[in-house]
């Protein structure tokens, strides 16, 4: 089994109710040797029923992973991380975060498409499904141009908006996405980038991890090499979640280890 949790958020995450002291009580129960936590930032993150900000105390999360840390290390190593909500225009936003704070991993992910996260349905009834996601696509591969300096280390979960799709995967052909998901994975294999194979996707019955299958394989055909693992989970019983399952996905997609960061340097864990 996976021993690292390398996408996990708390109560610090504006989705989150979960104290993160009982995220790290259930990682050590559930025997992982390493988690990193990495709470939402999504900077212009648009009004909504929920009132989800997705902002983020910097200084009130440190303290508290910093107590955390501490009071466990001989139990658990606790990784610091954040996870940005990448948006074209931000970069110098996220830049001067990076800048600021210590951390030892960074996620860039797309969670909002022209302002509209395709969490909401309207993003689905505006685009349509097949649109949708190549719209989303063309939004993660606009996002890796334009940020030319900031230091994340992962793409995370690149096909995410097909959890919220009325048909869910059922449609799902990568060669329908060919020449625009090849062209995000060259560009973060050149960029020195890596991606994320997120299992929320098992968690919500897509039968595989976010990415699919088949853009895991495209990567690794494509050269790319720096994978880590995250369960995005919010509250402590969905940590770790299908992790039992990944190495024969990954060592089948044609990769022998994935990664973990530590101080922003990758760190290859084997598979087997």
């Amino acid at each position: 089994m996976i021993k690292t949790d390398c996408h996990l958020h708390s109560s610090f995450s504006s989705d989150s109710k979960a104290p993160l002291e009982s995220m790290v009580l259930s990682g050590i129960q559930l025997g992982l040797t390493s988690i990193c936590i990495t709470e939402h930032l999504d900077y212009d993150y648009p009004d909504n029923e929920e009132g989800l900000d997705f902002l983020l105390d910097f200084d009130a999360y440190q303290t508290e992973l910093l107590r955390l840390k501490t009071n466990y290390i001989d139990q658990i190593e606790l990784l610091f991380g954040i996870e940005l909500g990448l948006q074209p225009h931000l970069e110098a936003r996220y830049q001067k975060v990076a800048d600021s704070y210590a951390f030892d991993f960074m996620i860039g992910s797309s969670h909002l498409v022209d302002g509209i996260d395709p969490y909401e349905p309207e993003f689905f009834q505006k685009y349509g499904s097949r649109k949708g996601m190549q719209r989303y696509f063309e939004s993660i591969l606009e996002n890796i141009q334009n940020y030319r300096n900031l230091d994340y280390q992962v793409y995370g979960h690149l096909d995410y908006a097909i959890r919220y799709c009325p048909e869910k995967n059922a449609f799902f052909q990568l060669k329908d996405y060919q020449e625009i998901i090849d062209e995000i994975l060259k560009t973060v294999i050149k960029k020195d980038k890596g991606i994320e194979v997120n299992t929320a996707g098992l968690r919500q019955g897509l039968g595989h991890p976010n990415p699919h299958f088949d853009i895991l394989c495209r990567y690794h055909e494509l050269g790319g090499e720096i994978l880590t693992i995250g369960s995005d989970a919010h509250k402590p019983e969905d940590m770790a979640f299908g992790f039992q399952t990944l190495p024969d996905i990954l060592l089948h997609a044609g990769f022998d280890h994935y990664t973990i960061f530590r101080d922003r340097k990758p760190y290859a864990i084997p598979l087997k």
